[in-house]
């Protein structure tokens, strides 16, 4: 009497058209550029504002790659991809207190970009399939 009729399937918890990577790169290119203007300055009150920019904008890359990893991505593409959940560790990573967060490197942040064009690359090869 109450068993379904119909069992459905989900892949993600929403339409998977709303995951992108270009949002952790769009925050880690604010990032970067947030280092190049603090190490451009000799301003102090200019360069709290840009480590605090820094900060924040690396917290967001985090969130948004925490997000891939968790929601978007999915048993079967880390079967195919067995590099991913080493790629994501390393780019949170990247963009923690070891990472932009705690450093004024502008090849840290070009670290962090890198890790996330890996990211994508599988993740629009995985729209693909």
């Amino acid at each position: 009497m109450f068993k379904p009729t119909l069992v459905g399937y989900a892949h993600c918890d929403l339409p998977c058209g709303i995951y992108d990577p270009a949002q952790a790169k769009i925050e880690a290119q604010s990032v970067k550029a947030s280092i190049e203007k603090y190490n451009a300055s000799t301003d102090p009150v200019f360069q709290a504002r840009a480590i605090a920019v820094k900060e924040e904008r690396s917290e967001l890359v985090k969130h948004h790659l925490w997000v891939l990893w968790t929601d978007y991505f999915k048993a079967p593409h880390f079967e195919a991809y067995p590099q991913l959940n080493t790629l994501f560790n390393e780019a949170t990573k990247l963009a923690g207190a070891g990472g932009t967060k705690g450093s004024v490197d502008v090849a840290v942040a070009d670290k962090l970009l890198a890790k996330i064009d890996e990211i994508a690359e599988i993740f629009w090869a995985t729209k693909k399939a």
